[in-house]
């Protein structure tokens, strides 16, 4: 038999911003969009900035690896002239990685593979609103309750029409869902249960730190 096990994310936490993080980011200062992610086209990177560029009212701030392919380096120079879109490098210190999307208005996912995204799950935990392609795995992890799109028409669409009354309902229905399926401790145990079902349909003893059977086979 086959088993999906999630990954958690009940490691991400929430950062208050000092008078210096906002210094550094001055986009904190208002109200901005999140997302992280690989830039490649699978999660519909060029779909999200063609949507926020006709949007000056809805400030995006999106990290990732922008120079590590002639496809994100033509996205940096398409739309790296929009005032209101940040394209930052590569953040790797989960701390400062965690300031910005912990403090955001929302976070878009636009993964369209990669089951149970850890930036998903994480932000799940954040309780932060969910923006999401519209993909059956998206929506499995999510449990329906996620806002999605398909379309750069459709997530701009989304953008003119979402209030605060809206990101707080998902956002509660997000963190509910999270503390419920992406823990560690959860997937320790999901782990820990597959391994001794595996055990006892091969009939293996358990061993002590001596490598002596403490169980028979």
């Amino acid at each position: 038999p086959g088993w999906m096990i999630p990954y958690g994310g009940d490691h991400a936490f929430h950062v208050r911003p000092s008078l210096e993080d906002r210094l550094e980011y001055p986009f904190m200062r208002h109200a901005y969009v999140f997302s992280v992610c690989r830039i490649e086209p699978e999660n519909n990177i060029e779909m999200i900035l063609t949507a926020f560029s006709g949007e000056p009212n809805r400030q995006l701030v999106i990290v990732g690896n922008w120079e590590a392919s002639a496809y994100g380096r033509a996205l940096r120079k398409r739309f790296g002239g929009y005032h209101h879109i940040k394209m930052l490098d590569p953040i790797y210190a989960s701390e400062r990685l965690n300031l910005l999307r912990s403090n955001c208005l929302a976070y878009v996912h636009g993964h369209s593979a990669g089951g149970t995204n850890p930036s998903l799950v994480e932000a799940m935990h954040l309780g932060l609103p969910i923006i999401s392609f519209d993909v059956e795995f998206n929506r499995e992890t999510t449990e329906d309750k996620a806002i999605f799109f398909q379309s750069a028409e459709e997530l701009q669409a989304l953008l003119r029409a979402l209030g605060l009354i809206e990101f707080h309902q998902c956002a509660s229905e997000m963190g509910k869902i999270a503390d419920q399926k992406y823990t560690w401790d959860r997937v320790v145990s999901m782990y820990s249960n597959r391994l001794d079902w595996l055990r006892r349909e091969a009939q293996l003893p358990v061993l002590d730190m001596a490598g002596v059977s403490v169980t028979k086979p």
